[in-house]
């Protein structure tokens, strides 16, 4: 592996959570501020920004916690006091939020403030936002969440919250180069989420670095007793090829082994796994859940905001009704079947490494890429993690995802820490994980 710097053109400027600790208390948020000044105008990250009297506000009362005066942002879909939820439609007629929603108002009991919200496409669906890839303005930056991390990627924010239905988290992520995280189904609140399915739709985030990613996770999951990690030995990891359908591109490839190997230096056994039917029938699943509950749960808005919305969200209501009743529900079985399969799936491994997309962020904005790496594991519920590795074809990041069993939420962390820490000491200034894997 050799190492090579972040280019400048992407400025990271939120040091360390602990470094920001003994920094003034609004250094954060004025830092945040600047880099939207900065770079708003080209990546569009943001639906609506909150005004400068009630950040300060709230910088002045931020209660002294783990997360105190730290900015983060909110995919608009959920709900924040104050603001619209518009979920990817302009819609005037939209209220403000009565009430924070129930992540939102953890976050700030542990001080921290949200910014604003961040763009996602329509209803978290398919038809892409404005938002552009940091990296360069003329790729994707994935979807749905992509106002979240092309946020986070411009250093506009250290910190933003996503969802994740299909791939809304993990891919945004590897398009853009920083760390995503979906956690274990049902152990983040979805009060105050516009819930479009109900047995997939997890709250997640995009962040600067796993140390971020780890401050929010100790804020909005229970906790849980993890055992102490002082390396990599003894860890099994199961490596799988294959996504939905598809293998992932040389480039994602190369990466993979590229991380394989490092794992194996570091003293972990890494092992290949052929799932392929398995990944099969969960893919089938996903398309039938998804396709089921949105359209129920979109339906009341159809019947009022129609003219509003895109001809593929209408399609797809359309198809969701049309799912059989009984096909439904044998699907429900599926996926409650094999979320108790890891051990046979694995062959008890403590990770699973993988692909997060199957290739660098797609030119053009016409479409947010394919879930097909990810989607498979939202079925399942299982926590996910995008690792940043390295740039590839064109200075467009690459990554890795690693995925850990239900409810191994901070063990999964914890190892990814280990993971990314290991990358940073093979980088020249030890600040970043991007390397070029040769």
């Amino acid at each position: 592996m050799t190492p090579v710097q972040s280019p400048k053109s992407l400025p990271q400027p939120f040091p360390s959570m602990q470094a920001l600790s003994r920094l003034p208390a609004d250094f954060a948020v004025r830092t945040s501020l600047e880099q939207i000044r900065q770079r708003e105008a080209d990546v569009q990250a943001w639906v609506r920004l909150r005004r400068w009297d009630e950040l300060e506000r709230d910088i002045a009362t931020a209660m002294s916690g783990s997360m105190t005066a730290i900015p983060f942002g909110v995919k608009d879909v959920i709900d924040v006091c104050g603001l619209p939820t518009q979920c990817g439609i302009d819609d005037a007629d939209e209220p403000a939020a009565q009430y924070d929603a129930a992540c939102v108002s953890q976050l700030r009991s542990a001080g921290a403030i949200p910014i604003g919200k961040t763009v996602t496409a329509e209803y978290a669906f398919r038809t892409p936002g404005r938002t552009r890839n940091p990296w360069n303005t003329d790729h994707t930056p994935g979807g749905s969440s992509s106002g979240s991390a092309a946020g986070v990627a411009a250093g506009m924010v250290p910190l933003a919250l996503s969802t994740q239905t299909g791939g809304s988290i993990i891919r945004p992520a590897a398009y853009c180069g920083v760390v995503g995280f979906k956690p274990s189904i049902g152990l983040v609140s979805r009060s105050g989420l516009k819930l479009t399915c109900e047995s997939l739709d997890v709250i997640g985030w995009h962040a600067a670095s796993v140390d971020y990613a780890q401050t929010m996770a100790n804020v909005l999951l229970p906790q849980m007793a993890v055992p102490s990690l002082h390396g990599l030995h003894d860890i099994k990891v199961a490596v799988n090829l294959q996504g939905d359908g598809l293998q992932a591109e040389s480039e994602a490839l190369t990466v993979l082994r590229g991380v394989q190997q490092l794992l194996s230096e570091e003293g972990a056994t890494c092992f290949d796994i052929n799932i392929k039917k398995e990944l099969t029938l969960l893919a089938q699943a996903h398309n039938v859940i998804m396709k089921y509950e949105f359209a129920r749960n979109l339906a009341p808005i159809v019947d009022r905001k129609s003219k509003v919305l895109s001809a593929v969200l209408l399609k797809n209501v359309n198809e969701g009704f049309a799912v059989p009743d009984s096909l439904y529900l044998d699907m429900l079985s599926v996926q409650q079947e094999l979320r108790k399969s890891w051990r046979a799936l694995t062959g008890g491994a403590d990770l699973i490494l993988t692909a997060s997309a199957a290739s660098t962020a797609p030119a053009g904005q016409g479409h947010t890429g394919v879930p097909a790496f990810n989607k498979m594991w939202s079925v399942l519920g299982w926590p996910c993690l995008h690792l940043p590795v390295t740039l590839g074809t064109g200075g467009m990041p690459v990554g890795v995802q690693l995925i850990a069993d239900w409810h191994q939420d901070f063990r999964l962390l914890a190892l990814a820490a280990i993971v990314e820490d290991k990358m940073n000491l093979q980088g020249e200034d030890n600040v970043g994980s991007k390397q070029i894997v040769e």
